[in-house]
């Protein structure tokens, strides 16, 4: 048995609609009776595609019908959206009440197959889980990034930047395409922040960049759609005159410091935090480098 696919198809929009972490995301698969694996097999991709993947699977599993109708069961019983950071509430709600709307239609009951404390203690555990695997995998990525400081191969260095970016940006369930070529460019890095793409970066080198470094990075973002921003990284910094000449009017560039990435790997603040205050700093007062140090001060 599976379910119909109109209640499918309305279970994915509500996986992508009322959800904005996906540590929630995985959590909340897991707290339907999900095997953990399973579970975050496909974290990788669009929330959307998670959850088509997902109930794909589950139909291949002897399991797999009853743990679709209890994932039916726990939207069904969601009086609001469950994350509240999602960038449009009032279409999670509506997706929601469409699917209470296509269950009752359907005569599917809604029914648990599950203690509800024996499941509160496995969200609470899988949350600590998901927390600790954040934990180590930020720790790894600092080891590397101060193994990396000492090398006297810089070239190795801007590599393995280009790596540790790579890891790091998932850590804070933002997707990272990492560096590729167009026909004319070389592109260090790609990532999409609160409808925005942004076109990244990357130097690890002993001297600052100059004004005409980063005026070539502005070309290039200025060749793509106008929803396209930039965000330029130099682990050693920037002098103070070349940041200002890109302040202001036209500015769509964010600056990172190696200093600003310790804070982050430290754990002093997270890395979407960090882009919201930079954004913030950029559009409000247009100021184009905002450091980390100034937003826990």
């Amino acid at each position: 048995m599976t379910l119909p696919y109109e209640i499918r198809s309305q279970i994915i929009q509500c996986i992508g609609l009322c959800f904005h972490y996906k540590d929630n995301v995985e959590s909340f698969f897991v707290s339907c009776g999900v095997d953990r694996r399973l579970a975050s097999k496909h974290r990788n991709l669009a929330k959307f595609v998670w959850a088509r993947n997902l109930l794909n699977e589950l139909d291949e599993l002897e399991n797999g019908y009853t743990v679709q109708r209890y994932i039916l069961t726990e939207l069904c019983k969601f009086k609001n959206i469950p994350d509240k950071d999602a960038p449009n509430p009032d279409a999670g709600l509506s997706a929601l009440r469409k699917l209470k709307e296509m269950a009752k239609k359907n005569k599917i009951e809604i029914e648990e197959y599950k203690n509800k404390v024996e499941q509160r203690k496995i969200i609470k555990e899988e949350k600590i889980r998901i927390a600790q695997d954040r934990t180590d995998l930020l720790a790894e990525i600092k080891a590397t990034f101060y193994n990396m400081i000492s090398t006297v191969n810089r070239q190795k260095a801007g590599y393995s930047l280009e790596d540790l970016l790579e890891k790091l940006f998932p850590v804070f369930d933002l997707e990272y395409r990492k560096s590729y070529r167009t026909e004319t460019q070389q592109i260090d890095g790609h990532f999409k922040f609160e409808g925005f793409d942004y076109l990244v970066e990357a130097k690890w080198r002993a001297d600052k960049p100059n004004e005409n470094e980063i005026g070539g990075f502005k070309r290039k973002i200025d060749t793509k759609l106008e929803s396209t921003r930039g965000v330029f990284i130099s682990i050693n910094g920037f002098r103070e005159e070349v940041i200002k000449s890109f302040e202001g009017v036209g500015n769509n560039i964010l600056f990172f410091s190696g200093e600003d990435f310790t804070h982050v790997l430290e754990g002093r603040i997270d890395l979407d935090e960090v882009l919201r205050k930079k954004i913030d700093k950029a559009a409000q007062e247009g100021i184009a480098y905002f450091p980390v140090s100034s937003m826990l001060s």
